[in-house]
């Protein structure tokens, strides 16, 4: 298997590590802790979304996001706290950042099993009248990433010299959160707002589709912003907060953002669509043993997954205080 950079940025195959060559495998494995130990991002090809799941999910999203507003604001509900349905413009902010980001999104949720609706305490998927097609494709997809994702984690555990499916348990009917993002163009000066601020994401990995054009930034380890741009059958994938917390940073959660683009470009939309990959919230983020010695001694205080996304949340601006 050959490393080679794209932007900067690490890009394997997938297909390596489903392989029945051990050694692929196992390249596959050394490379993921390669990448994410030097600068926490990666682009991936091999993975399980197919190109009609990618073009009907950009369709659908397309059409809902050109819904007047009166429409959109119908599944915007307060209650969720931002968990499920639709956040408006300027809504969510970097942590320490003051200026709303300059997007709106959606949240699509974990999908569920009868019996399973019973022990978690998830939200369901608010059904969009005006878009027939949109909960569907947005499941699909859901799904395609939840797939991938696991197996990346199955690389990490390899890799972290823990048992190949220890995530396993923590990640599947986990709570995780596909947000498409819709960038709007952009009609005057920004007051110090940009399309999203610098930031760490929170949860243990992130699967972004739409990284093929310029405007996702990484910051590398001279400080520098450097882009982060995907060929178009890959997805870029990079290590969260509660990944980093877990290995005590030996797995960077690197800050990223996504600048606003020159000014010939700002009458044109732009549009994301991360998958943050979270575990259940009972999972506990104590430091693994094996990453803790002499010269690593622990870093972080135990807590759970649940109360570290709150207190993530209550930061961004999308939970208040109790």
């Amino acid at each position: 298997m050959k490393l080679f950079e794209m932007s900067n940025i690490p890009s394997l195959d997938l297909n390596d590590f489903l392989s029945d060559d051990a050694n692929r495998k196992q390249s596959f494995v050394n490379a993921v802790g390669k990448a994410y130990q030097e600068i926490g991002f990666l682009s991936l090809k091999g993975h399980f979304l197919s190109k009609n799941n990618i073009d009907d999910l950009y369709k659908q999203i397309k059409l809902f996001f050109d819904l007047p507003l009166d429409s959109k604001s119908k599944y915007e509900f307060e209650g969720f706290k931002g968990q499920r349905g639709y956040t408006s413009f300027g809504k969510e902010h970097a942590k320490g950042k003051k200026e709303g980001d300059l997007k709106e999104f959606w949240h699509f949720g974990q999908y569920l099993s009868l019996h399973d609706k019973k022990i978690y305490n998830y939200p369901d998927n608010p059904y969009v009248e005006e878009v027939p097609d949109f909960n569907k494709a947005g499941e699909n997809t859901y799904k395609a990433l939840e797939k991938t994702g696991l197996y990346v984690l199955r690389a990490i555990a390899l890799f972290l010299d823990l048992d190949e499916f220890h995530f396993d348990q923590y990640v599947v009917n986990g709570n995780s959160i596909l947000r498409p993002i819709h960038y709007p163009p952009i009609t005057k000066e920004p007051d110090n707002a940009v399309r999203a601020a610098a930031h760490g994401d929170i949860n243990l990995i992130t699967l972004l589709m739409g990284a093929h054009g310029k405007g996702l930034q990484v910051k590398n380890n001279k400080g520098e912003w450097i882009d982060a741009i995907a060929k178009e059958d890959e997805i870029v994938v990079n290590v969260g907060d509660m990944l980093s917390r877990y290995t005590n940073n030996k797995l960077k959660s690197t800050i990223h953002r996504v600048v606003n683009p020159p000014k010939e470009y700002w009458s044109k939309s732009r549009y994301s669509i991360p998958f943050f990959l979270h575990p259940v919230g009972s999972m506990k983020l104590n430091v693994l043993e094996n990453c803790i010695d002499n010269e690593n001694p622990k870093k972080y205080d135990d807590i759970t997954a649940h109360d570290f996304l709150i207190n993530r949340l209550i930061d961004i601006g999308v939970m208040k205080k109790s």
